[in-house]
């Protein structure tokens, strides 16, 4: 149990109540009291019940689907943080939305990353919380501090407890080797490759493994799953390559459209994810999701950051 000093509070909007429960839980402080609602015409409206005059307030809130309302709700909270005199506020985002546009990389094109950093600051956060987000360098579109954790060490923990036959990490894409590098060296596990060629968003063709794969266990891992195109098509090429079971892990499991289906559908033995990101009934469904918890993680964090103490350690 982490003990939590006072002057510490810990609030939500509507993105993941439950997760913030449970590092309130984990922490043995009340969720503080505010209500997130709207107007008829679709506007946030936000009231905290709670003083929070000098204290040192932490808000849970994914900017998860769908995701304009909550970072609308994220920015008027901490706004009525601001305006209520909270000393210190912390933007905890567990999934950082819009991250995926972090540069141009076509003309007449936004950045939305930076956006979205530029309007939680402006809107008063004095720190940011996140995990995993999807490009490291999006810590530098900010001017406050900003902790980007990493969710291996939940991921890591089940997975040493699965029984794998020579196991291989498979990388979807060629972005995505450092973190599946650094994944097999602490599996002790073998490397690969998917080589695709993305056509439009959301939509792409895998061309060719690089790397052994055959007569092997495979594990794909990426930082998210959103529509499951790519993740379904990287299992039919390690397939058709001669892989045995072939499982997948993410830390945020977007699972937008046609996700569930595909999944359901395809040859996964299993998808493990992290729960930064609140599923929906037919989500919790779906038998091939194992959801593991952040909240230990989170709530070790926030304990150090309250506590003016390093974080060094949580970034391994």
């Amino acid at each position: 149990m982490v003990k939590a000093k006072q002057g510490m509070k810990i609030f939500t909007g509507n993105a993941n109540p439950g997760l913030a429960k449970e590092i309130c839980d984990r922490m043995n402080i009340p969720l503080g009291n505010a209500v997130v609602s709207r107007f008829s015409d679709g506007e946030i409206n936000v009231q905290i019940m709670d003083n929070v005059r000098g204290c040192d307030v932490f808000v849970v809130q994914p900017t998860a689907s769908p995701v304009n309302r909550h970072l609308m709700e994220l920015l008027i909270m901490i706004d009525a943080f601001k305006r209520a005199s909270a000393a210190r506020i912390t933007a905890v985002l567990p999934y950082y939305g819009y991250s995926r546009q972090d540069r141009k990389v076509q003309p007449r094109v936004p950045i939305t990353a930076k956006l979205v950093a530029d309007l939680i600051t402006t809107a008063g956060a004095n720190r940011v919380l996140t995990i995993d987000l999807h490009a490291g360098q999006i810590q530098g579109f900010f001017n406050i501090p900003v902790d980007n954790l990493f969710a291996a060490s939940v991921l890591l923990d089940y997975l040493r407890g699965k029984k794998f036959n020579n196991l291989t990490l498979v990388s979807p894409d060629a972005g995505g080797v450092e973190r599946t590098r650094a994944f097999a060296k602490r599996l002790n596990a073998s490397l690969a490759i998917i080589d695709k060629r993305r056509e439009k968003a959301n939509v792409a063709q895998v061309m060719h493994i690089i790397g052994d794969v055959k007569g092997h266990d495979c594990l794909l891992l990426d930082d998210m799953v959103d529509t499951a195109g790519t993740l379904t098509e990287g299992v039919a090429a390690l397939k058709n390559a001669g892989a045995g079971i072939v499982a997948a892990a993410c830390s945020h499991a977007v699972l937008s459209g046609p996700a569930i289906q595909r999944i359901n559908e395809s040859a996964l033995d299993e998808v493990i994810v992290t729960n930064t990101i609140a599923l929906d009934t037919k989500q919790k469904e779906c038998r091939k999701l194992t959801v593991l918890s952040v909240a230990p993680l989170l709530a070790e964090a926030m304990n150090r950051i309250h506590e003016e103490t390093s974080l060094s350690s949580l970034f391994v």
